[in-house]
């Protein structure tokens, strides 16, 4: 214990003692610096043939003294405005952090704008990070969005239990919504492109926040890590991420919630520095989202190495991926849900290596891929997978005018049940399978009529397909 103590008191004196000894390395350096300056000096200035003159080698040597005396007092100067520099921030962010938690409303609005502009005097990166870190922070608290703008600061309710009265007092943060509003509104001024001082290459983690009628048009996220886990987003106006560009290595929106209309039209996910699918949770990532409401990624362009809705709910009136690009190397819906009237994917293009379907569920009323194009077929860049293996293809599906290309394209094992058609659609893979559907019922192709013309790449043979679960069924 004694041996610790006496390191952690030596290690303070050192910390204390940097800028003299750092002062002592530079004067006892110049002084060398000095003296063999003199003596280059004065050899190659004729020590071998002829005494040189003193006065002159001095005054040279003592003008490099002086150079080097100069440049210590530069390196003082340095430290010390780098040390006021901490001191002032430590003032300033300490001062508009005690604004965010006072109880009245208006002096927290006022330490958010307080916040943000400590955050655009210090550019230092850990200290901008710092206070963006506050105010994302204050968005992760708790909060009550029914109580939001409410001038109560408690509530009491009363509970009876088995002949016991409790008493429950629930505090709240007064109208809250207000200075939440503020927040969201002062962080997207600085993520577009028109702010004065940017911070789209810092983190933003908005783990459980809760927003209303979040407004990230144009935003722009180039930090490596955005974060939206567990978020959710509720309000009457509606959430907006319109033409918003997502550049860092990991952008989640994990079991975030949607529950109004939410718009992600002509949004930009190219995570920049994935290069390929890992299992780290990196690149772009919906994992258990739900969109209770009408949702539009319409126009919506998906790079980077990986896409992920796996087990994505949408279960709003209308979903739209109309026009989407997913240039990625997996993209994947497993075990995804489209609920709701309309669903539509027309138009949108799967041209990365694998874009996964596998058990899928579509239960919305209807569901069009027309014209979308699913895998690349040219020799530069081939798509090895185009999966809806087990998908559930229920009430009015089109696939009509679609265009399947790359080495596999598989239905095998897809309950098929409703409407569905895939007329007018080019079969360009390799190969594709519609072996041992769960259901076969009220499918339509070109070649119904005359099986004969079925193209030799579409199997099996013979058709059409024999429902594993029920053999006689037909189509």
């Amino acid at each position: 214990m004694r041996r610790w103590r006496f390191g952690g008191t030596l290690n303070r004196t050192i910390h204390r003692s940097a800028l003299l000894l750092s002062v002592l390395a530079a004067v006892v350096g110049g002084l060398a610096v000095a003296a063999l300056t003199w003596w280059l000096l004065w050899y190659l200035l004729g020590a071998k043939t002829e005494t040189p003159n003193q006065l002159d080698l001095t005054k040279i040597a003592l003008s490099v003294t002086a150079g080097v005396g100069g440049a210590v007092a530069l390196v003082v100067a340095y430290r010390r405005q780098r040390d006021l520099e901490r001191g002032r921030f430590s003032e300033v962010f300490g001062a508009a952090a005690r604004q965010l938690g006072d109880a009245d409303v208006a002096v927290r609005i006022a330490g958010v704008y307080a916040m943000a502009g400590v955050a655009d005097e210090f550019s230092a990166r850990g200290r901008r990070q710092q206070c963006v870190d506050v105010l994302c922070g204050y968005l992760r608290l708790p909060y009550m969005p029914d109580e939001g703008n409410s001038h109560l600061v408690s509530k009491s309710q009363r509970i009876e239990d088995t002949g016991t009265a409790v008493e429950r007092i629930y505090n709240f943060r007064q109208n809250d919504r207000q200075v939440r509003d503020t927040i969201v509104r002062v962080i997207g001024e600085h993520l577009r492109d028109s702010a004065e001082v940017s911070w789209s290459a810092y983190d933003f983690d908005f783990t459980d926040a809760v927003f209303e009628d979040a407004d990230f048009r144009y935003a722009i996220f180039a930090g490596r890590n955005t974060r939206f886990t567990d978020a959710m987003f509720i309000g009457s106006h509606g959430t907006s991420f319109e033409k918003a560009r997502f550049l860092g290595k990991r952008i989640t929106f994990r079991g975030a919630m949607f529950r109004n209309t939410t718009t992600f039209d002509h949004a930009v996910f190219a995570p920049t520095e994935v290069t390929k699918p890992d299992r780290d949770g990196s690149g772009t990532t919906f994992v258990d989202t739900t969109f209770g409401g009408t949702v539009t990624f319409e126009g919506t362009e998906f790079a980077g190495a990986q896409t992920d809705f796996t087990r994505s709910t949408f279960a709003g009136d209308r979903t739209s991926f109309a026009n989407a690009t997913f240039t990625g190397d997996l993209v994947t819906f497993e075990r995804a849900i489209f609920d709701g009237d309309r669903v539509t994917f027309t138009g949108s293009e799967f041209t990365g290596a694998r874009a996964l379907f596998t058990g899928v569920r579509f239960y919305a009323e209807s569901c069009a891929f027309d014209c979308a194009h699913l895998g690349a077929g040219n020799r530069w860049r081939r798509s090895q997978e185009i999966s809806f293996l087990r998908a559930e293809l229920h009430g009015k599906v089109s696939f009509a005018d679609a265009v399947f290309a790359g080495r596999s394209v598989s239905f095998t094992g897809a309950d098929f049940f409703g409407a569905i058609s895939f007329r007018r659609v080019s079969f360009d893979a390799r190969e594709v399978l519609f072996e041992r559907p769960k259901a076969w019922v009220g499918v339509h192709f070109d070649w119904d009529g005359t099986p004969s013309t079925k193209p030799a790449n579409v199997s099996p043979e013979p058709w059409p397909p024999t429902p594993a679960e029920n053999p006689e069924l037909t189509a």
